[in-house]
C-alpha cells in the first residue's frame, strides 16, 4: 500500500521537526512537506497534494480555523488539529472540529520514554484515522505497536448473579468523528434521560472543554467525569482525557472510578475498559452504544456487555466518519441493533423503558 502523505503546518520549527520525526518513524506514513504558516502551506499543497494535514491552531498571517475553512470549501483534505494544552487552544480546536477537522492531537513534548511512545502512538493513529475518514477513500491500516486488552485494568466479568436493581445506565464509546456524533445524539435526549457514561478518544484538557460545550446545548447535564461521581438520571459523564473511566456500583448506586493505567486497545481512556465495567456492574440493566471511530476499541467490551444481558447498538456505516469500531463490534456478534445516528437516541430510550 502507498504511504499516507502528510503535510505539517506549524509556526514552530521545533514542533515541525518533532512531528516530522514522530510521523516518519511509522512505516505507513510519509512527511512530504512542512510549512510555517498557511500561506506557505498553500504553495506546498499546489506542488503535491497531501493525504492528511496536521494544522496548528494559532499561526501568523492566517489562523488555523480560517485556513481550515478555506481548505474545506476549496479542496477538502483530512485535517488533524495540533493544539497546545491551554484552555483557549482547547476551545479553538473544538471549534475546528465543527468546521470539518477530523481529530485533535496535542503538540509533542519531551518526557519519559513511555510518554514519548504513547504520544507517538496517538499522533500516528490520529493521522491514519484521518486518512481513512469519509473525506478520503478507506485504506488498510497496519498496527505495529503493542496493544493491550482491558485485562490490564480490570478482570473479565464473571457470570455470577448480581443484586437486583431496575435503574438503567447507558455506556457510549466513540472516536474519530465522535464529537459531532455525540453532540447530535445528546441533543436528542430529554432532561430525565437515563444516566450516561461516555468515552470519547480525546487528549487531556480537551474533554473538559468538550463537556462544557455540550452542557450549553443539551437538555441533559454534561460534565467531565471525576472519581466517585454518581451516575444519575439526566446527567452525562465524559471520561477525562488520558484517564480510564470505569462504571462501579455500591448497592443500587452507580458511580464512576477514574484511574491511570497503560493504553488499552491503544487508547486511554479506553472504550473496552468502560464497557467491561458496565458488563460487570450493570449487566442487563445497561445499554451499550458504539459510534464512529477507527480501530476496534470497544468491540470486545461490547461483546462482553451483550453476553451479560445488556442491549447493544452500533452506529451504521453510512452515518459514520469511520466505520471501524462499530464494524468490529458487529463482526464479533456483540450488537443487537445497527442504526443510523439520528435513530440511536430513540432506540436507546426504548430499550431503557422496556
Amino acid at each position: 500500500m502507498p504511504k499516507i502523505k502528510v503535510l505539517i503546518v506549524d509556526d514552530s520549527a521545533l514542533v515541525r521537526q518533532t512531528l516530522s520525526d514522530i510521523i516518519s518513524s511509522d512505516p505507513d506514513l510519509q512527511v512530504i512537506g512542512m510549512a510555517q504558516d498557511p500561506v506557505v502551506a498553500v504553495q506546498k499543497i499546489s506542488e503535491q497534494a497531501p493525504d492528511v494535514i496536521t494544522l496548528d491552531v494559532e499561526m501568523p498571517r492566517m489562523d488555523g480555523i480560517t485556513f481550515l475553512q478555506k481548505i474545506m470549501a476549496q479542496h477538502p483534505i483530512p485535517v488533524v488539529m495540533c493544539s497546545s494544552l491551554t484552555e483557549k487552544g482547547s476551545e479553538t480546536a473544538l471549534r475546528a472540529m465543527e468546521f470539518g477537522a477530523v481529530d485533535i492531537i496535542t503538540k509533542p513534548k519531551m518526557g519519559t520514554k513511555q510518554f514519548i511512545e504513547e504520544s507517538r502512538i496517538r499522533i500516528c493513529d490520529s493521522i491514519k484515522a484521518a486518512a481513512a475518514s469519509r473525506i478520503r477513500p478507506m485504506r488498510a491500516i497496519r498496527e505495529v505497536s503493542p496493544k493491550y486488552s482491558a485485562d490490564v485494568i480490570m478482570e473479565a466479568p464473571n457470570t455470577g448473579a448480581m443484586v437486583q436493581t431496575t435503574e438503567k445506565i447507558v455506556a457510549v464509546g466513540a472516536s474519530t468523528g465522535g464529537t459531532e456524533a455525540l453532540s447530535a445524539f445528546l441533543q436528542m435526549l430529554p432532561e430525565d434521560s437515563p444516566g450516561i457514561v461516555i468515552v470519547q478518544h480525546m487528549p487531556e484538557h480537551f474533554t473538559a472543554a468538550f463537556a462544557k460545550r455540550l452542557n450549553s446545548i443539551c437538555k441533559v447535564t454534561v460534565k467531565e467525569g471525576e472519581n466517585n461521581d454518581s451516575v444519575v438520571r439526566g446527567h452525562v459523564l465524559i471520561a477525562p482525557g488520558n484517564k480510564h473511566m470505569l462504571l462501579k456500583r455500591s448497592g443500587a448506586r452507580y458511580y464512576v472510578e477514574v484511574k491511570d493505567g497503560p493504553l488499552v486497545s491503544r487508547h486511554r481512556p479506553s472504550v473496552d475498559v468502560l464497557f467491561r465495567s458496565a458488563a460487570r456492574y450493570a449487566g442487563k440493566n445497561a445499554v451499550g452504544i458504539i459510534m464512529t471511530g477507527m480501530g476496534d476499541d470497544g468491540a470486545h467490551g461490547m461483546k462482553e456487555m451483550h453476553d451479560a444481558g445488556a442491549r447493544t447498538i452500533a452506529q451504521d456505516e453510512a452515518s459514520c466518519v469511520v466505520f471501524g469500531m462499530p464494524g468490529e463490534a458487529i463482526k464479533l456478534g456483540g450488537v443487537d441493533k445497527v442504526l443510523p445516528l439520528e435513530k440511536i437516541a430513540a432506540e436507546m430510550l426504548r430499550f431503557c423503558a422496556s
